[in-house]
């Protein structure tokens, strides 16, 4: 009976429902319901995950403040003399100098007050301390054409913003603002985003600077195992995923060799610098179908961030830095790996990442130093915009890599130290783009050697490619002496 009631009860609140819905339909017909539309306005909380559209940058042409002296002395017949200071003027320091001729502070006006803005006299540059001329790279807001000054210093990077009252960005917001939000804007207006806004990474990179080897060659002729036990271990511990230990009792067992797993792992550390040189620098031939995404790894029991960059066409991995941030940074320096290995940059270069804001930062920076591509953004699991739509495939290419990459890594349950995950990482990053054959490729490898291909097993072209990626670093070597 109770049950019954329950039902019953239940059936009724559904009729009654759709009877609400349909009138609520019909009534719109005639009278459109008030439904509150998206907030343009973006709250403090929700302020570090937007990102304005890149600046406007503008190459600062620098002038020689001497040449520019003598140029008016020729034009004028009299000579340029320098500022003539008011009594009880304001200051100017006297390091202080013109950031485009580089005139002393002796030519340069305080132009504006207590402000902090300055005019030289010689080439009628107004700046200012807060500026960012250092560079020689003009900011400018691409709404109103302004100049962007410093807002704030942070540990990796500066804040701009754009301070002109009358900017087109500026009066939107401010005019899309409710009666409510304008109150908390009048009493605290860092409270909302109005205004243009952006970072400027100070990142010790220099962008499409050349791969270096960083360690002396390893030379296999010494190593305590011969050559052909040195492949096959390569070949059990990366091409089968075994563990250092496993990889161990694999040569004990089935190889009667007696080795350590110890001495497995100082294998892997030796390679990887000669890997790692042989991988950045080889000449790939690439598609303009490049994906992006980061995954989860374990280093001395904390978590650390792997961003893998993928030719999607050819199967190439270009990019594999470890970072303890997942941070801009570490989106930078993925993406400047990517761009070495390019011959030369397409004008119509597209990354397809996720929704991560790191990727339209490393944008900017190289946007900053005049390298210019797209970002593309599959945003979600579903797709709700165009972009995602359009991009998703190459987005699931990405994330079946990193399912591949965590294959192997598992068996590993983390690693001891920064240095044990490059050596595992490089490695793999070798056998997947010279030695793994692929389903897609109709079991081709993704860069295809002859020299390999020609080899009757895997532990002879783990060797041979040792061989070579040794021979590049030396050459390399014998090049700078």
């Amino acid at each position: 009976m109770h049950n019954s009631m329950i039902t019953e009860l239940l059936e009724t609140i559904k009729v009654k429902d759709q009877i609400i819905l349909l009138l609520l339909r019909e009534l719109n017909k005639y009278c459109p319901l008030d439904v509150p539309q998206e907030d343009p306005i973006i709250s403090l909380e929700y302020q570090k995950l937007t990102i304005d559209d890149s600046p406007i940058f503008e190459q600062l042409e620098k002038l020689d403040y001497k040449q520019l002296i003598v140029d008016y002395q020729n034009i004028n017949n009299k000579p340029l003399k320098p500022v003539k200071r008011r009594t009880g003027g304001t200051p100017i320091p006297k390091e202080l100098c013109c950031p485009r001729c580089d005139a002393p502070s002796d030519y340069l006006y305080a132009n504006n007050g207590d402000s902090g803005q300055f005019q030289c006299k010689i080439c009628s540059y107004l700046f200012s301390k807060q500026n960012k001329y250092n560079k020689q790279v003009l900011l400018k807001c691409p709404h109103c054409l302004h100049q962007l000054v410093l807002h704030r210093k942070r540990k990796k990077y500066d804040v701009f913003r754009c301070v002109y009252n009358d900017c087109s960005l500026y009066r939107k917001k401010l005019a899309a603002m409710t009666a409510k939000q304008r109150k908390v804007h009048q009493k605290n207006p860092s409270q909302f985003k109005l205004r243009f806004f952006y970072r400027s990474f100070r990142v010790d990179l220099v962008p499409l600077a050349k791969k270096q080897p960083n360690a002396p060659v390893v030379d296999l002729s010494k190593i305590y195992s011969s050559p052909e036990t040195l492949g096959l271990i390569m070949t059990y511990y990366v091409n089968y995923e075994l563990s250092a230990r496993k990889t161990a009792s694999i040569m004990k067992d089935v190889h009667n060799l007696d080795i350590s797993y110890q001495t497995i792992l100082n294998y892997a550390n030796a390679m990887e610098p000669i890997l790692k040189y042989f991988v950045e620098t080889f000449p790939y031939e690439l598609s303009d179908k490049i994906c992006g995404d980061e995954t989860y790894i374990r280093v001395k029991g904390k978590w650390f961030y792997l961003t893998f960059f993928f030719d999607a066409e050819k199967k190439i991995i270009l990019a594999h830095p470890i970072s303890a941030n997942r941070d801009t940074e570490l989106a930078i320096h993925a993406i400047n790996d990517v761009l070495t290995k390019m011959q030369e940059i397409p004008e119509d270069l597209i990354f397809v990442v996720d929704g991560n804001p790191i990727y339209p930062l490393a944008q900017h920076f190289f946007a900053e130093h005049g390298i210019n591509f797209a970002i593309k953004q599959v945003i979600g699991v579903s797709n709700k915009d165009e972009v995602s739509a359009e991009y998703r495939p190459l987005k699931q290419v990405i994330e079946r890599l990193n399912r591949t990459f965590k294959s192997g890594y598992r068996d590993t349950f983390g690693f001891g130290s920064h240095k044990g995950a490059n050596s595992f990482t490089t490695l793999f990053v070798a056998f997947f783009n010279f030695l793994r054959p692929h389903a897609s490729l109709e079991q081709r490898v993704p860069v295809v050697i002859p020299e390999l291909v020609e080899l009757p097993n895997m532990p002879a072209r783990w060797l041979h490619l040792i061989q070579m990626a040794q021979k590049s670093v030396l050459d390399y070597q014998n090049a700078l002496t």
